[in-house]
């Protein structure tokens, strides 16, 4: 019969003095001392440690609950002993575990940005994205840029070659080093020499973005419901159908986008179908106020939770596209219709949504002036060096 006695010396656990085994002068160590359970390995006595650290951390947030490239630190004491533990869970809360005289303790701290006004600017040569792609953190701005003025910009097929945006946004540092954008403060671009403005407004409490007119960019449907690659066929009243082969309007837009691309509501509503109808295939319609309807059709997929009876909100996504009923190929049928009567949706004039109260626009347009001001002086630097890059013929 073999009994094992183990004695690790490892920074953990209370100091005590014990001899160096090579026998020079004693040093100080930390002693975990116990009996080999059945089935225990080396890496489990080590992970008893561990295990106290994430239980202190267990109500405030799970330890195994760790992401790729998100930062973390390990701070030990002058005996090499576990002081702290830092993880970064987002870019906006950090997770603390201290090694105290009553052992672990674990709470969630909400990081504190110092906030300074940065400007961007650019010209598009391709696509929005692209042209922001080696900006700093500049994906996320874009798509925040292309959120603001969605109801007026189709940022997948309005977009030309020379196309510009200035954009005054928070810049979110820490300890003096940028960390990411914030929100964006005022922004103006231009689309296909149409100027259009955006400017960030707080009224009683909740903060929108409205144009120079002080009226809200919000509008009652978005200019396209999903991110495509192509209008494949036209709103008409006769054309010649791809698998039929006889002439017959089409009272719709084709978009053509890879299956699976999510499709979002076009305005807030209520669902009065889903499910599978003929040649739609899995169709969704959404009735709206004043009358309006729209419709999602071919689609390979409805989202959960989408069925007849549901409210939707504008931009929710309630399916996804498909070739589904009478198709040739993945896209998005979608129709809108006023009082049952079939319109061309890149035809419909969608009004702008409500102006600020007169007793705020004084504020507002003393708002807007200085932006307007601020942008008009910053030479921005993305955009001088796009500008400046121009070909010349």
């Amino acid at each position: 019969m073999v009994i094992a006695f183990l004695t690790l010396r490892v920074p953990l656990g209370p100091i005590k003095d014990v001899e160096d085994p090579r026998g020079r002068q004693q040093a100080q160590y930390r002693e975990i001392v116990g009996n080999i359970q059945k089935g225990e390995t080396l890496f489990d006595i080590f992970k008893k440690e561990l295990f106290k650290m994430r239980e202190a951390s267990a109500a405030v947030h799970r330890l195994k609950d760790l992401y790729p490239d998100r930062p973390y630190k390990i701070v030990l004491d002058g005996q090499d002993q576990i002081n702290s533990f830092t993880y970064w869970i987002d870019d906006d809360t950090v997770l603390k575990i201290n090694n105290t005289d009553s052992g672990f303790c674990a709470e969630k701290v909400c990081l504190t940005y110092d906030k300074r006004i940065e400007h961007v600017g650019g010209v598009i040569r391709d696509n929005l994205f692209s042209a922001m792609s080696e900006e700093s953190g500049g994906l996320l701005l874009a798509l925040k840029l292309s959120d603001i003025f969605a109801w007026d910009i189709d940022f997948t097929s309005d977009l030309r070659s020379g196309d510009t945006y200035k954009i005054a946004v928070e810049g979110l540092y820490i300890d003096g080093s940028f960390r990411k954008y914030g929100e964006i403060i005022a922004a103006e671009f231009v689309n296909n020499s149409e100027t259009y403005e955006a400017y960030r407004y707080e009224v009683n409490g909740k903060t929108d973005y409205y144009n120079g007119q002080g009226k809200s960019l919000r509008k009652a449907f978005l200019k396209a419901p999903l991110n495509f690659r192509r209008i494949s066929s036209s709103f008409s009243r006769g054309r010649m159908h791809p698998i039929l082969k006889i002439s017959r309007p089409h009272h719709g837009l084709d978009y053509s986008a890879p299956q699976g691309t999510p499709v979002s509501v076009a305005g807030d509503g209520s669902v009065i179908f889903s499910g599978r109808k003929g040649q739609y295939g899995n169709l969704i319609i959404v009735k709206h106020r004043n009358g309006y309807k729209s419709y999602y059709g071919h689609l390979s997929k409805i989202a959960r939770n989408v069925r007849m009876g549901s409210s939707v909100d504008q931009g929710q996504v309630i399916g996804y596209v498909g070739s589904t009923g009478l198709a040739t190929g993945p896209h998005l049928h979608y129709e809108m219709r006023i009082n049952n009567r079939p319109v061309n949706p890149l035809s419909v004039k969608i009004p702008h949504g409500t102006a600020l109260p007169r007793s705020l626009m004084a504020g507002f347009t003393q708002f807007r002036d200085d932006m307007n001001a601020r942008i008009a002086s910053n030479k921005f630097p993305g955009l001088a060096l796009a500008e400046n890059s121009k070909p010349e013929f």
